[in-house]
């Protein structure tokens, strides 16, 4: 049987195993700390399966020096990181064009706009499909005007096939009252999605693909192994491990394997936040963007979530404190009657390419090795259908959609 070596055990590793063991393949998961130890334990929990429009949108590049010397924008930066930072920066600014944002809305549709189907097709039998419902993503907007400045937004959404209703905040309220009037617009989309506990989800599927003969591998991984054009496996601090094929499926840490796998990824590792009301007196209905704040509040299994924030620093693990200081400014200000226990707050890393599209596919120098990586913002919207399509490529199926624009050869 063909043994398979999945580096990575957040949600697209996991959905990788999960796939590659349901098509008949010995499969081995690798990682340092086990399932969801990173990003897939502090996201917002929704099934984004509209995030059609980057965060590069035209205009951008003025906006950037005003935000990052703002304490209310949701944009940081660590000064001492702007040097390594800036080549990656300026790539990224880059696209910040209209022709850019209907590609990537046109390559994005095909990986996010079924994730409540991928990810029912995922966890049915598992066990994890009780931390999945189809409940619906809301946007919230201060202010008409605000809602009006986001039209092109809304039209790139529509014509990707989203489907939305605009509610007057005062309805909306009635429907949802914790949040009262606070906004004055809320866009309603349909067909999404919410994991009302992420850690937990990305857990109990890792626990059944080992119940289902998976095994783990609890190493952190060093090198590759390889033979001429043939990879043998992987180089741990815990030793060697064989496999016949390798998947790289490590988001931010991925850029020096990546590399001897012949791919110079334009990788940078965005510092995402989220803290958490513990225990609360009450809940929002539906997971909610709040434009302004580019950040989601989401109701989860004993807390809600407030998760956003982009901070630029690299992979250090320690917390910056104007992040978590204003997440907690918002919450207090959107969800002001509402009690609680405690406040908790976490930091971790999304991997995110200049283009801001992932890298899925083979690897340009090993004809044994493939990457899936670079989801950025939606890396639990389209694990699972990122996940499936790397086992199609191995077991030698193609996949029914048009995988240039993932292409990790672009990169060699």
């Amino acid at each position: 049987m063909t043994h398979v070596l999945v580096a990575g055990a957040g949600i697209v590793g996991v959905s990788t195993a999960i796939w590659l063991q349901r098509a008949g393949f010995d499969v081995t998961v690798v990682d340092r700390a086990g399932p969801a130890s990173a990003t897939s334990f502090g996201n917002a929990g929704v099934l984004a399966a509209g995030a059609f429009v980057p965060v590069t949108v035209p205009g951008l590049m003025r906006k950037v020096p005003g935000m990052l010397w703002s304490r209310d924008e949701p944009l940081f930066l660590r000064w001492s990181y702007l040097p390594r930072l800036l080549p990656w920066l300026r790539k990224y600014l880059s696209y910040a064009r209209a022709d850019h944002v209907e590609h990537y809305a046109a390559s994005m549709s095909h990986i996010l706009a079924d994730s409540y189907a991928q990810h029912k097709a995922l966890s049915e039998g598992t066990g994890a499909e009780k931390f999945l419902s189809d409940d619906d993503y809301c946007f919230g907007y201060s202010t008409r005007a605000a809602f009006e400045a986001d039209a092109k937004g809304w039209d790139v959404r529509k014509r990707h096939g989203v489907a939305f209703e605009v509610l007057e905040g005062e309805a909306y309220g009635a429907v949802d009252p914790v949040y009262g009037d606070h906004f004055e617009v809320v866009v309603r989309c349909k067909e999404h999605g919410r994991i009302s506990d992420p850690g937990a989800y990305v857990r109990t599927l890792f626990d059944h693909f080992l119940a289902s003969g998976g095994k783990f591998f609890k190493a952190t991984i060093e090198d590759l192994v390889w033979q001429g054009e043939s990879l043998r496996g992987l180089a741990t601090n815990a030793g060697e491990i064989s496999g016949d094929i390798v998947v790289l499926a490590t988001g931010s840490w991925s850029k020096p394997l990546a590399t001897k796998l012949g791919c110079d990824l334009p990788l940078e590792a965005e510092r995402g936040y989220h803290i958490e009301l513990v225990n609360p007196s009450e809940y929002p209905k539906n997971p909610m963007m709040v434009a302004s704040a580019k950040a989601v509040i989401t109701p989860m299994e004993g807390r809600i979530r407030m998760a956003g924030v982009v901070e630029f620093g690299g992979l250090t693990q320690d917390k910056s404190n104007a992040p978590i200081a204003l997440l907690k400014r918002q919450i207090a200000d959107i969800l002001p009657g509402i009690t609680y226990d405690r406040i908790d707050d976490w930091v971790g890393h999304r991997p995110a390419l200049a283009n801001s599209l992932p890298v899925i596919g083979a690897s340009p120098r090993f004809s044994n090795a493939y990457l899936a990586l670079g989801h950025q913002h939606v890396g639990l919207t389209g694990g699972p259908k990122s996940g499936r399509i790397i086992a199609d490529l191995i077991a030698g199926r193609s996949p029914n959609i048009d995988l240039l624009p993932f292409d990790p050869d672009q990169y060699s």
